[in-house]
């Protein structure tokens, strides 16, 4: 698959998270195999910009190419200015957000909220694709809601104004993320147009990997929260057979993650942010209630460190 000038290594691209596709992260799902690494949304009012999660949004030092940065607003000039600040902070594709359903997003009429207003979606896809030299993409849901998938109409419109590649996630803004996802619009999409489709939703496996990219005839899927906790999932799917890391292996990328996560952040925020992404590398290990807690309530970087060491060398 080929976005703008950029052939891109693998299939499996990881998807945007807001507070959990930072660049620690991206650079260990990189590494794991995944094609490309979204960034977390990057709001377009500018205001914000200045704040400490947006310049850590900003930041793309020692990414692997290409960077893609996402935004997210409902202004197009505003959408423009910060598509130009994001190619010259480092970004080397745009990928506008019209598929979050978070209600703070929603109720400002950005992310998939915009899909009600298609002369409005227009209107910012031109803006952005005018405002820089890079690819711009875009990611989408089916539709607002079950009775009103235009996820055909977006995608054509999107097209037609340059857009370079389309990722859309299998649910409309009604279902943020309950039920299933379905890929029949996936399918109808990449029927419609011919630019790069990415299938996303409920992908957890090489089988389901497979299952969906033949049912949509999609050029890629897109991985999110089954890649919590296991980045050696883009791993499996490069190789196509199940990849099982050591405990060697498990503990060595669990500690680089947070002691990444300490620098990248700073102590008091890199220990906070860690604790997430250390329940998710235990997911079910069965640890003793006390020993959850204390490391849960550690403040030192090395201790909460050492507290890793010791729960896995427990196991």
């Amino acid at each position: 698959m080929k976005i703008g000038p950029y052939q891109i290594s693998s299939p499996f691209v990881l998807a945007p998270m807001a507070g959990v596709t930072d660049l620690p992260f991206r650079k260990i799902c990189r590494e794991m195999g995944a094609g490309l690494a979204v960034c977390e949304m990057v709001n377009a009012n500018s205001e914000l910009w200045e704040t400490e999660k947006s310049q850590l949004r900003f930041t793309y030092d020692g990414e692997v190419a290409p960077v893609s940065a996402q935004i997210v607003g409902y202004d197009p000039a505003m959408m423009a200015d910060a598509a130009r600040f994001s190619v010259e902070s480092g970004a080397e594709i745009i990928d506008i957000n019209m598929g979050c359903p978070a209600k703070k997003v929603c109720k400002k009429a950005a992310g998939s909220a915009l899909l009600q207003d298609e002369p409005l979606v227009v209107e910012i896809l031109k803006a952005v694709v005018a405002a820089v030299d890079v690819p711009v993409t875009l990611k989408i849901r089916t539709g607002w809601d079950r009775e009103n998938k235009n996820a055909v109409t977006i995608a054509k419109h999107a097209q037609e104004i340059g857009i370079q590649a389309l990722a859309i996630h299998g649910r409309t803004r009604e279902d943020r993320f309950l039920g299933e996802a379905e890929y029949d619009t996936i399918a109808k999409v990449k029927e419609a147009i011919s630019i790069p489709v990415i299938a996303n939703g409920d992908i957890d496996s090489i089988e389901k990997a497979k299952r969906v990219l033949s049912h949509t005839g999609a050029d890629a899927v897109m991985i999110g929260r089954a890649a919590l906790g296991n980045p050696w999932l883009f791993r499996s799917l490069s190789q196509g057979e199940m990849y099982l890391p050591t405990q060697e292996e498990l503990l060595a990328t669990v500690l680089n993650h947070v002691s990444e996560l300490h620098e990248f952040y700073g102590v008091d925020k890199g220990i906070r942010v860690s604790r997430k992404h250390i329940l998710w590398y235990l997911g079910d290990r069965e640890i003793p209630a006390d020993w959850r807690s204390a490391m849960l309530r550690e403040r030192v970087p090395e201790k909460q460190l050492d507290w890793i060491r010791q729960i896995f060398s427990n196991q």
